[in-house]
């Protein structure tokens, strides 16, 4: 996503999305995205849910508890939703968004490989 269309997308104002931005010393070190889904959420049992739409942390800041602090305001933005879960997901080949999910909390609920066809 190019810069102008991060910045839109923030400008936006949709009740269903809330991105949430970390910052030290005047710097933006990380940002959340999460949405309120009530379409089916694969794993989940309950709708809507709160799902982890997207999350960086500048590398220089990683392993510092900037991502798991997103990650609460997030959980906390969810249950204000009326979530009683948080839901994400990661390309099976990325091993580091894997541990990440693990190490703040998440459970992995299933493995996926999409498919098309063109017509």
């Amino acid at each position: 996503m190019r810069r102008d269309e991060a910045e839109d997308r923030v400008a936006e104002r949709n009740p269903r999305i809330a991105t949430f931005v970390a910052e030290a010393d005047g710097q933006v070190i990380g940002f959340a995205e999460v949405s309120l889904r009530s379409d089916y959420v694969s794993g989940c049992e309950t709708s809507p849910v709160a799902f982890l739409e997207g999350i960086f942390v500048h590398p220089d800041w990683r392993r510092a508890g900037v991502g798991r602090a997103l990650v609460t305001v997030c959980e906390q933005w969810g249950r204000s939703q009326g979530c009683r879960e948080l839901g994400s997901d990661a390309r099976l080949d990325n091993a580091a968004s894997h541990r990440f999910h693990g190490h703040t909390g998440f459970e992995e609920t299933g493995r996926v490989v999409y498919f098309r066809k063109l017509l």
